[in-house]
């Protein structure tokens, strides 16, 4: 099958259309979300399940996101969330109420104790279900057109850099004919969702960070989110805490070493790092003065501004991060992120992919 793109003479209901019998025909979909580009597969099918696996490379035992549609009834004049978990989760805490009501559809993922029904192929074999509504319009028209839940991990070779455009999606899987791509620009967003556990019904647990915060959480639903380290405190029973999609220590990461250096101290970091050549790119904050002609005597630089912005920084991380890999330097410097909940998300992208990153990130990907 083809690849379906907004390039093509096709009204966009066609698209739609097309890409949702694509679904139900057990084929893979790549669509975009406002996060990233999902590799989307029935929720409801083990075998289109299995192909996602087989197509990324992916561990059967890494746990997948459901995505769903939104509702079309409303509950006391809010989105009304329930009957759309009914097939996927056997409990909906009112934290999850909440946190539904005030971020939905979003870049949020919520973990909840899974429903009987619920394939084993998608929780890695696990009592809990991850699941989502994403933002973007196009997903949710076809969302809505396939009337089911679809598992979408990003659309990628497993461990790499998420992808934020279809072209991503297509240099990535060339040459795979039974991959439908249908182009929605490139993602808002630029990093994969917040993950919260709800699952317990006694307190919300952070497991993934992303662009909603804790503190925004607060603020916005009412919800005090705990940090995993928090898990188990004395005054409350130990929580156990499932495994998420992007929670194994190398992730996301380019097959160029990337590292990160401290304020300061970029070209200190050249002499830190023993994998470091003759060609380096080097990203420095908008806001500051370039290296200039104080560069390292033994190395050619290119420098690369990024956003001293935090949403900016994460729209445009794995953009930059796949046109740098794609350019062949020896190296990557990118700066360390600073504090605050808000550079959280972006600061555990670039950790995982510090920590995959180089020739043998294949390998990495495993940990």
């Amino acid at each position: 099958m083809s690849g379906v793109t907004a390039g093509e003479a096709l009204p966009q209901s066609l698209m739609i259309n097309k890409a949702a019998q694509a679904l139900r025909d057990g084929c893979l979909v790549a669509f975009p979300t406002e996060t990233v580009y999902g590799m989307g597969a029935d929720a409801s099918n083990p075998s289109a399940i299995q192909k996602v696996f087989t197509t990324k490379g992916r561990p059967s035992n890494h746990p997948l996101i459901v995505h769903v549609a939104s509702p079309k009834e409303l509950r006391q004049g809010q989105d009304d969330w329930v009957p759309v978990l009914a097939r996927w989760a056997r409990d909906i805490p009112e934290d999850a109420l909440k946190l539904m009501d005030a971020f939905w559809p979003g870049p949020l993922t919520l973990v909840f104790k899974k429903g009987k029904d619920v394939l084993n192929e998608i929780t890695g074999g696990q009592d809990t279900v991850a699941v989502r509504s994403p933002a973007h319009p196009i997903a949710q028209a076809l969302l809505h057109q396939f009337q089911g839940g679809v598992v979408a991990p990003s659309a990628n070779r497993f461990g790499k850099v998420s992808p934020t455009s279809a072209a991503d999606v297509r240099t990535e899987f060339e040459g795979n004919s039974d991959l439908v791509i249908i182009d929605g620009g490139d993602c808002e967003v630029g990093i994969e969702s917040t993950i919260v556990d709800v699952s317990s019904g006694d307190r919300a647990l952070l497991l993934r960070p992303g662009v909603i915060t804790p503190k925004e959480m607060l603020a916005k639903a009412g919800v005090r989110v705990y940090g995993p380290e928090e898990a188990v405190d004395a005054h409350a029973k130990p929580q156990s805490i499932p495994r998420v999609s992007g929670s194994l220590k190398a992730h996301y990461a380019p097959t160029t070493p990337l590292r990160l250096y401290a304020p300061g101290r970029v070209l200190d970091a050249l002499t830190e790092f023993p994998d470091t050549k003759s060609r380096v790119a080097v990203a420095v904050w908008d806001s500051e003065f370039s290296l200039g002609d104080d560069g390292h005597p033994s190395a050619q630089f290119v420098e690369v501004g990024v956003p001293s912005d935090s949403s900016a920084f994460a729209s445009r991380l794995y953009r930059t991060l796949r046109d740098l890999d794609e350019q062949g330097w020896d190296l990557i410097l990118f700066p360390e992120p600073p504090t605050g909940e808000e550079w959280d998300g972006v600061r555990d992208r670039l950790q995982r992919a510090c920590f995959g990153s180089g020739p043998s990130s294949s390998n990495h990907a495993s940990n």
